[in-house]
């Protein structure tokens, strides 16, 4: 025979079990394909959604059609010598004109890109509640990105965290050396894989992968985009399923315990 305790017990981890079905239920219908393509990040200076701009300052020009930022942020962004309080040039050493205009390309796609939707995870810091984690750049972007920088100078091989900020602003941490790119960084993949913590993930040109810089009215990134909020969508439907049959044998467990 069943003991009390036993039942009592087998009820628990049921209704426990009933809870994680339902709260996978939710979030397996909480989204839609707008919500993954139609979407910018919660940002300090990112709007809402996504929308037409007549014109974007200089390298944050191609976003003009379909855009998460404002004229008025773009400009901003190039004549500022810092972004957030944080300087590229956090080495004695200037970066050079062409490793600037990629890591300026590089901060319009964070700033103005509404393709990220898919790859947005929560991160809740001063300046944004939201990041973009693994999100695919095409190998010969990130190679070009690479040897445009690969002899200016840097401390970190991970800028988005280790800094010294106690004068306000980003520097080198005690102990630290500059090095070229080169040096720090190895190899283009480990460059653009890290430096900003995993925001992309490096991936060959025949695979779907994004640009930081395109020309022309069309965005070859919304394509990207789409496939893999529909690639998330089918995995959540998939899911939802999942979490109704369990739900299921959950309620006939808990049926047949209370006869």
């Amino acid at each position: 025979m069943v003991s009390a305790l036993h039942l009592l017990t087998m009820a628990g981890s049921l209704h426990i079990l009933l809870a994680v079905c339902l709260l996978c239920l939710v979030e397996a219908e909480k989204t839609t394909l707008e919500d993954y393509i139609n979407t910018c990040m919660d940002g300090k200076n990112h709007k809402s959604k996504p929308g037409r701009e007549a014109s974007l300052f200089d390298q944050c020009a191609p976003w003009k059609n379909r855009s998460c930022c404002t004229p008025e942020v773009t400009e901003q962004m190039h004549v500022s010598p810092t972004w957030h309080n944080f300087d590229w040039n956090h080495c004695p050493t200037q970066l050079s004109p062409l490793c600037r205009k990629f890591l300026m390309q590089d901060l319009c796609f964070y700033e103005c890109s509404p393709n990220v939707g898919p790859w947005l995870v929560p991160h809740n810091i001063s300046i944004r509640n939201e990041r973009f984690l693994g999100v695919p750049l095409c190998k010969t972007e990130c190679d070009a990105w690479f040897d445009a920088c690969k002899d200016d100078f840097t401390c970190k091989d991970n800028w988005s965290k280790g800094w010294d900020w106690s004068s306000g602003g980003n520097e080198c941490p005690a102990g630290s050396t500059c090095r070229t790119f080169r040096e720090t960084f190895k190899t283009a993949e480990y460059m653009c894989e890290n430096i900003w913590g995993g925001s992309f993930e490096v991936v060959a040109d025949n695979e779907p992968c994004m640009l930081l810089f395109f020309n022309g009215p069309i965005n070859p990134n919304d394509k990207i985009a789409r496939m893999k909020a529909e690639e998330l969508l089918n995995a959540g439907a998939t899911a939802s399923l999942h979490a109704w049959m369990l739900l299921s044998l959950t309620f006939a467990s808990i049926g047949l315990m209370s006869r």
